[in-house]
């Protein structure tokens, strides 16, 4: 169980320094084809490093504590329908392309200038401000049984989707500035609790 522990908090820590604002600031300086790989090789690298820490989970022996039966179906299918529901219309809001850095290739390919995304604040994103963190933390809690090791996991990973959240936060205050400070100030940053919310350019 330990070791299981080491590599997944290995894992998160390892994932969040390659997108720190430091290490985005230093591929920005550096621009040409470092900039347009870097996210698509991050997205790769994650991917890869993620796979082999899942497989020898589910080779260890687990002791089973907790799983979805009778009633508690409900909750279960209110997570998993929160989750999909967050993921489907934040998909809306993000580019999907610029996210697994395909965008920023084709940029670099065709000898263009990188650039960002445009603040966005409509559809889902009236709601919550990071709707694929709290998706993910809803999904985390609501698939499979929870044994010994899956809760060892379910709690390091729903840390790691904080953090990232935060880091996430400092990133763009740093890029948008006063008007994603505003947003903050209106728009709930993982759970809805305020239903949609409706502002004016004005509070913007």
């Amino acid at each position: 169980m330990f070791s299981l522990a080491l590599l997944w908090i290995f894992w998160c820590v390892l994932h969040s320094l390659l997108i720190a604002v430091p290490v985005n600031t230093r591929i920005r300086e550096k621009g040409g084809f470092l900039q347009g790989a870097y996210r698509l090789f991050y997205v790769f690298f994650s991917t890869a490093t993620l796979i082999p820490i899942i497989w020898y989970q589910y080779s260890l022996p687990q002791k089973l504590l907790f799983s979805f039966h009778g009633w508690w179906h409900l909750p279960q299918f209110f997570l998993l329908t929160y989750a999909l529901v967050l993921f489907w219309y934040g998909k809306k809001n993000y580019d999907m392309k610029y996210f697994l850095g395909i965008s920023q290739w084709q940029r670099y390919r065709e000898g263009k200038a990188a650039h960002s995304l445009p603040f966005s604040c409509s559809g889902v994103l009236r709601y919550v401000r990071h709707p694929w963190y709290s998706g993910g933390m809803a999904l985390l809690w609501a698939v499979g049984p929870i044994t010994d090791l899956s809760l060892l996991t379910k709690i390091i990973l729903s840390l790691y989707l904080v953090a990232g959240t935060l880091l996430e936060e400092h990133k763009l205050r740093r890029e948008l500035g006063d008007i994603y400070v505003r947003y903050c100030g209106l728009v709930p940053m993982l759970i809805p609790w305020k239903g949609k919310v409706v502002f004016t350019k004005e509070q913007m």
